[in-house]
């Protein structure tokens, strides 16, 4: 299979595989299924990455998945990738409810399989099984990398929200003029005379009874009720 149709890498972008920006709808089973059929390397490497995020969405089946795949060979791919999903997840001590569902549902061979590759990726050892073969570096970067860019994105909303939050918390007490020469006090910026009497007569007051620690506990405790 040619990976260039442009649905394929829409919705893998969307699980956590970008290569192109996404904007059509995304079936996560077909998806998953597209990667199996790839066969390309690349993309196999990231499919623990595209399944743990495929797992998110209401619509995930194992079973749609394999529905998707029309050929005995393809199947046996799946399985594979399953398998060294497990092992990646189990190196990186993560744990999934759907993942204990399947992996219960395995062979001793297929468990067996999954422990062998996760001691491989361990002593960093090639995984190989009926002819494949997969690097342990870089499955082991491409994760964390990964985990890298979604903590830097969190880190991003966070601070965003933070931001909205304080200018949110901000407009509650303070008209749009008053704010204005709060953050101008806050800055160490220079207030002419009538900013000054202003600030002094309408601002300080309040920010007085913020800084009261008494009253923020009291706030506090009231919004917990």
């Amino acid at each position: 299979m040619t990976v260039d149709n442009q649905k394929f890498l829409d919705n893998l972008s969307r699980l956590g595989f970008p290569m192109l920006e996404t904007a059509q709808e995304l079936d996560v089973n077909e998806t998953l299924a597209d990667v199996v059929k790839s066969h390309d390397t690349r993309l196999w490497e990231g499919f623990p990455i595209v399944l743990m995020n495929a797992a998110n969405h209401h619509e995930f089946s194992l079973k749609r998945v394999r529905q998707y795949l029309s050929t005995p060979a393809q199947g046996d791919h799946f399985r594979l990738l399953m398998i060294l999903s497990g092992s990646l997840y189990w190196h990186f001590h993560l744990s999934f409810s759907w993942w204990t569902r399947f992996k219960n549902g395995l062979t001793n061979k297929d468990r067996n399989q999954i422990r062998k590759w996760k001691i491989d990726l361990d002593q960093n050892q090639k995984l190989m099984s009926n002819g494949l073969e997969f690097d342990p570096f870089r499955l082991k970067r491409l994760f964390e990398i990964y985990y890298a860019t979604q903590a830097e994105k969190s880190s991003r909303q966070k601070k965003q929200y933070e931001e909205f939050s304080l200018e949110f918390a901000l407009s509650q007490v303070f008209s749009p003029k008053q704010k204005e020469l709060f953050n101008k006090k806050l800055d160490g910026l220079p207030l002419n005379k009538t900013e000054k009497e202003y600030y002094s007569r309408r601002v300080k007051k309040k920010v007085i009874a913020l800084a009261n620690l008494q009253l923020h506990d009291l706030a506090r405790r009231l919004l917990e009720r």
